[in-house]
């Protein structure tokens, strides 16, 4: 009779336990690198196609006036993954570690896997790394902490755009490729996983990640999607005026113009790269369409939810900047699409397909909208607010602004539903009235009449910043070492801005250190003594050689584009 009683109850719970699974709903999460407003639903770049997104933002609720928590990849992905903004957690740029800095922080996968989810994923989602115990399954797998599957390059690079220096990132870089999509690999490798499982009956249900590097650089993907854009017919980016920078304070004016955009121009190459970016977003939305397709015409279709977000937007020109990094509107904007099906626990009527939310939001509020539209319990570290209010009822009030947060603390962009407002640790400022100048051509700070306006948007920022904390060293790329029977020293050619170079001796005697000038000639900078690791302020292109105490040559460095970790190896 117990036995009889036990079996009743078991099955009792295990009915239970089946049917909370069964009501909880699939989530499909998907990331597209480096992508600005070049989306037509968005209409940031005229001859932008990106049908397969605009038939997902038909579906669900289109944002369009989304941001992102910080404008590059490291800070902006932890930010969503953990929940956490960067002016608490302290993580602003993409040297630092998210690790080093949130050593306990639970990401969303983790997150799902512990409330009933099997979490998968493929692709770039985190920073070049997958964190391996966050997520039940990855592809590559998630023990070689590498999120990429074999991708197609050119044998000979640089293809298009000559290396200016060593300031120069060495993907950017942009050619058509004579390969099928399947040959090419990278994103369609990693639309073919996810899809497999969109195609699949699950027992538990599935929070599934899909990261689309494209388009990040570079802008390598097949002929094909080039064609779709001939150079001949390229426009340049609405966005450009050629004197947008004569009214911003030092602090813009110094965020705005780097080398990269002169080196492009010079070398004929703007309208070619806006054509490699538009053809590596239209490659990148013809993945963003086999992933939807194979869960549209598979068993998941009604039980999934739908997110697809950019981490940040890029310049291509305009304010003079090529690349991302700044708190203007072209870098902070991007693209947010939440598809929402009815019967799901926090939303049962499901979200309006094809409508817009003009409302200012940011990728802060991932976490938090996902835990609740999932009907899971909320997480206390979440720094965003929900979604759901927006998602019942796009217009209704929202007491929010959205911030992006600078390489340091203190600089960020912070948007309301109107006005756009951009302050710099200097205690300089911009401001624009997004509703009559969406390019913030006209910078309204320096008019006293909009000092209240400011001091409204100002009262809206955080009061308090996390410090930023380096990366440690043990982190650091490792610098290549040429050893003096392998080559002399040759001149520095220093071109760039400043940064550390950390050196450490373990030639196991003291050794001398000293900087190539530009001609060839050394100039001393003290012993490093054994053991002894020291921080030395250098700049890409700088030349550094290391003698032993009796100014005998050992080797030298030749300094990148980064801050790295320089080690005299043993005898």
């Amino acid at each position: 009779m117990r036995k009889i009683f036990a079996t009743a109850v078991a099955a009792i719970v295990l009915g239970l336990t089946t049917t909370c699974a069964a009501d909880k709903p699939n989530i499909l999460f998907i990331s597209v690198d480096d992508l600005n407003d070049w989306v037509g639903c968005l209409g940031g770049h005229p001859q932008a196609k990106t049908p397969n997104i605009d038939q997902l933002a038909d579906s669900g609720m289109l944002f369009t006036n989304a941001h992102c928590a910080a404008p590059a990849c490291n800070p902006s992905r932890s930010a969503i993954m953990t929940g956490i903004s960067p002016h608490k957690s302290g993580l602003y740029d993409n040297r630092q570690k998210m690790r080093e800095l949130m050593p306990d922080a639970e990401l969303m996968p983790k997150y799902f896997s512990r409330h009933g989810y099997w979490s998968a994923g493929s692709g770039k989602i985190l920073h070049y790394f997958i964190d391996a115990a966050s997520w039940d399954q990855y592809y590559p797998p998630k023990e070689t902490e590498d999120p990429f599957p074999r991708t197609m390059y050119p044998k000979n690079r640089p293809v298009n755009l000559p290396v200016g220096g060593p300031w120069q990132y060495n993907e950017t870089d942009w050619a058509a490729l004579d390969a099928t999509d399947e040959e090419f690999g990278g994103d369609w490798l990693v639309s073919k996983w996810i899809g497999e499982h969109l195609g699949k009956q699950h027992d538990k249900p599935f929070f599934l990640a899909c990261g689309i590097y494209r388009p990040h650089e570079p802008w390598f993907v097949p002929q094909k999607y080039f064609d779709l854009f001939p150079l001949d017919e390229i426009q340049l980016p609405p966005g450009y005026k050629a004197d947008d920078l004569d009214d911003l304070p030092a602090a813009g004016k110094s965020r705005g113009p780097n080398r990269y955009f002169p080196h492009i121009r010079e070398h004929g190459q703007w309208k070619n790269g806006i054509q490699g970016y538009l053809a590596s977003i239209a490659f990148a939305d013809a993945m963003v369409g086999r992933v939807i397709n194979a869960l549209d015409n598979g068993p998941n279709r009604d039980n999934t939810m739908v997110v697809l977000w950019s981490d940040h937007g890029w310049h291509l020109g305009e304010k003079q900047h090529w690349q991302k990094y700044t708190a203007w509107r072209v870098c902070t904007r991007v693209p947010l699409i939440v598809r929402v099906p009815p019967g799901v626990p926090g939303l049962p009527m499901g979200a309006q397909p094809g409508t817009h939310c003009d409302q200012p939001v940011n990728l802060l509020s991932l976490f938090p909208t996902l835990t609740q539209l999932a009907g899971l319990p909320d997480k206390s570290t979440n720094d965003g607010p929900s979604l759901l209010p927006l998602l019942r009822q796009p217009d209704s009030d929202w007491p929010h602004v959205s911030i992006t947060h600078l390489n340091k603390p203190g600089n960020y962009g912070l948007s309301d539903d109107r006005w756009r407002y951009i302050e710099y640790d200097t205690g300089e400022n911009e401001l624009y009235d997004i509703e009559n100048d969406p390019y913030e051509w006209t910078n309204l700070a320096i008019n006293p009449e909009h000092a209240d306006t400011i001091a409204a948007l100002r009262s809206r920022a955080p009061k308090d910043y996390a410090k930023y904390v380096a990366a440690s060293v043990e982190t650091l790329p490792e610098l290549m070492w040429h050893a003096a029977a392998d080559s002399a020293a040759p001149a520095s050619n220093p071109d760039g801005d400043p940064f550390d170079l950390v050196f450490t001796n373990k030639h196991g005697q003291p050794v001398k250190v000293y900087w190539m000038d530009r001609e060839g000639n050394p100039k001393p900078y003290g012993t490093l003594e054994a053991g002894w690791r020291k921080p030395y302020k250098t700049r890409p292109g700088a030349v550094w050689m290391i003698t032993n105490a009796d100014e005998k040559p050992l080797g030298h460095f030749v300094v990148g584009d980064r801050t790295a970790h320089a080690i005299v190896p043993a005898k």
